[in-house]
């Protein structure tokens, strides 16, 4: 997996990013993603579940949608993983997974920290929030060096349909809600 990258000075550049993904610094992302993974599910369907049920309202629908744009990045993450290290098994060639990974999207379902609500959130879903941002920057960055595209470079037409998505599911647990007398 050896890259030529011209430097703007015409020089080449040391393909950093390639040695990255295919040694200890990958299985370290890798398994530090996976993990995540494995954290967030356990606390969703056990502490979360608990904690969400004693929040307001607001707190309410906040906690649906940060928890949805949650393990939505969560999963994108999951399967870039997935596709990288098929690539590095040998499961798949530099050409295939780059294909494949084109179809992931990264970037699109940022949480809402100024949105009603954020501040009831618990503590824990905030935290498993931002290093699940953190690990998606660290995966936007390998991919770019890998030769990737930018995961915020998709269609207006596509990310205004993952807006409207969300914004429409928004409203429907915002209604839902809303029927529902204040805590």
């Amino acid at each position: 997996m050896t890259r030529n990258n011209q430097t703007p000075h015409g020089g080449n550049a040391i393909a950093i990013a390639s040695r990255l993904a295919e040694r200890e610094g990958f299985l370290a992302l890798f398994n530090n993603g996976m993990r995540l993974i494995e954290e967030t599910a356990s606390y969703l369907d056990g502490p979360g579940r608990d904690e969400s049920k004693a929040l307001s309202r607001l707190g309410s629908v906040a906690y649906a949608s940060e928890s949805m744009r949650l393990t939505t990045r969560l999963m994108q993450i999951a399967s870039w993983l997935l596709l990288q290290r098929a690539v590095n098994d040998g499961e798949m060639t530099d050409g295939q997974g780059r294909d494949e990974k084109a179809k992931v999207r990264l970037g699109g379902l940022q949480p809402s920290r100024a949105g009603s609500g954020w501040e009831e959130l618990p503590d824990q879903l905030k935290d498993l929030i931002d290093r699940s941002a953190r690990l998606e920057e660290r995966v936007r960055h390998l991919d770019v060096g890998l030769g990737g595209e930018s995961f915020g470079s998709s269609t207006p037409a596509a990310q205004s349909g993952t807006k409207d998505a969300l914004a429409d599911q928004m409203a429907r647990l915002s209604a839902a809600f809303s029927t529902q007398d204040d805590r």
